[in-house]
């Protein structure tokens, strides 16, 4: 569908808003002229983000479908509607999937995954309720797209919110409703995702195998590691023009074609196989 072409006056909430890659959409959207609302589970840093910032801070813990119908119902009673929902917050470390426990799993499930389900959940009605239109942005990874070891339970999370982002604009196309969605799967970021373990629950971490590690250590010198400032521009620019794809790197466009080119000629073997 068309983007919100005119983004002065809309209420956005971010989800993990309080830093990285949440924090650099939520800083470009209020660039724009956007009342926004930054959730996160990290009270100090929420708070301190807020005040920097200019936007609302609320704690939301989004694996807490409560905690989450609680944001949404303090932006209704607060601003009146909810224009664009940024479902943001993210963990990612890793490690061997034949040492994870299934907690490791759950946990990081928990947080990529049902953080999205759990905010579509509450959102979808209220941005379908707009009639202002609204809009859905769901942060993936390229990932999903270019899957890398030890990071299992990250990459099916991410795979999985591309997936149900896809399926969910199709079904918003059937019904003609005024609410689009893109999905974000940026490549490498200065973030702090490398230290996402010091969310974790308490109870979650004995036996576990899951480690924080920064990629800038083990990735080629040539990689580009995009600021997360200029994320919230491709962001905010995607929302504008109606772009279903947020792409932060693409000078990668080889390795992605590469992965299709082999998709497409395993269908093209099994053609020919089939057909003999």
């Amino acid at each position: 569908m068309a983007g919100l072409h005119d983004l002065e006056g809309r209420v956005v909430v971010v989800t993990g808003g309080a830093s990285g890659i949440g924090r650099g959409i939520a800083e470009e959207f209020i660039a724009q002229g956007c009342r926004v609302i930054i959730a996160d589970i990290e009270r100090t840093t929420l708070e301190s983000t807020a005040a920097e910032i200019g936007a609302l801070g609320v704690q939301c813990d989004v694996t807490d479908p409560d905690s989450v119908g609680a944001l949404a119902r303090r932006i209704i009673a607060e601003f009146g509607r909810v224009d664009i929902v940024c479902n943001n917050a993210g963990v990612g470390p890793r490690g061997p999937m034949a040492d994870l426990s299934l907690k490791d799993w759950k946990w990081i499930l928990d947080v990529n995954l049902w953080g999205v389900i759990h905010g579509i959940h509450e959102f979808l009605p209220l941005l379908k309720a707009n009639p202002d239109g609204g809009w859905f942005v769901n942060t993936a990874s390229v990932a999903a797209l270019l899957p890398p070891k030890f990071y299992g339970p990250y990459v099916a999370s991410k795979a999985a919110v591309l997936g149900l982002s896809d399926v969910l604009q199709r079904e918003l196309d059937v019904e003609e409703a005024s609410v689009g969605v893109t999905v974000l799967c940026p490549g490498p970021v200065r973030t702090n995702i490398m230290n996402s373990l010091r969310n974790r629950p308490e109870d979650q971490v004995e036996g576990a195998a899951l480690k924080d590690h920064d990629i800038a250590l083990t990735v080629p010198d040539d990689w580009r590691f995009a600021n997360p400032r200029d994320v919230g521009v491709i962001v905010s620019r995607a929302v504008r023009n109606g772009d279903f794809y947020a792409i932060t790197h693409p000078e990668w466009i080889d390795q992605i074609t590469t992965r299709s080119t082999a998709l497409e000629d395993a269908y093209r073997r099994y053609e020919i196989t089939h057909a003999d």
